[in-house]
């Protein structure tokens, strides 16, 4: 099992610049890149990201969620698999965020299947391990009433070699990009 440390730093909002460690527990970790975030949020910026309820499932490094909440966002839920990971975002996160954030340590799609929660969210991050086929199952566990607020925002990364997940027929496709070997969609959900 390989591990490696790395960083990652918050680009914009009031934690802009801070850096958040990381320890690759397995070395699978793959953290979205500056630009890619910069893009994404550049899209968010005009869908308004303050008091928005954040979800990010396979939160990994948690740059996306804490990027939401260093904008404006007004809770952020991260879903992370790897204890030791789940470990590392709360030690670093929770000082920054307080119980704006909260860290939940459970495999995602086991975890979606528990029920929807009693405020949807308004924002989702789908960034999993490539080679895991893990997003269209977590598209389509969102689809069932209760996940996402009317009008929604989902963001989906994926290979852009590989065949982009199916989304529900309720999300219409908003943004989409490729850069390198990423694939980034943003959908609402109507």
């Amino acid at each position: 099992m390989a591990t490696s440390k790395g960083s990652v730093r918050i680009i914009g909002g009031t934690h802009r610049g801070r850096r958040l460690q990381f320890t690759d527990h397995g070395g699978d970790l793959r953290p979205s890149g500056d630009r890619m975030r910069e893009t994404l949020f550049n899209w968010l910026q005009h869908a308004g990201l303050y008091e928005r309820r954040v979800l990010d499932l396979f939160a990994g490094s948690g740059v996306l969620g804490a990027e939401a909440l260093s904008r404006g966002a007004a809770h952020a839920l991260l879903v992370e698999k790897k204890r030791e990971r789940a470990a590392d975002l709360s030690r670093q996160l929770t000082p920054l965020f307080d119980d704006r954030i909260h860290i939940q340590c459970a495999d995602a799609l086991a975890w979606l299947q528990r029920g929807a929660p009693a405020t949807p969210f308004d924002l989702v991050f789908i960034d999993p391990p490539y080679d895991l086929g893990l997003a269209g199952a977590a598209c389509a566990a969102l689809e069932a009433p209760g996940w996402l607020s009317e009008g929604a925002l989902v963001y989906v990364e994926s290979r852009r070699h590989d065949a982009a997940p199916a989304a529900p027929a309720s999300w219409v496709l908003e943004k989409e990009k490729e850069s390198g070997d990423v694939r980034a969609r943003l959908y609402r959900y109507r």
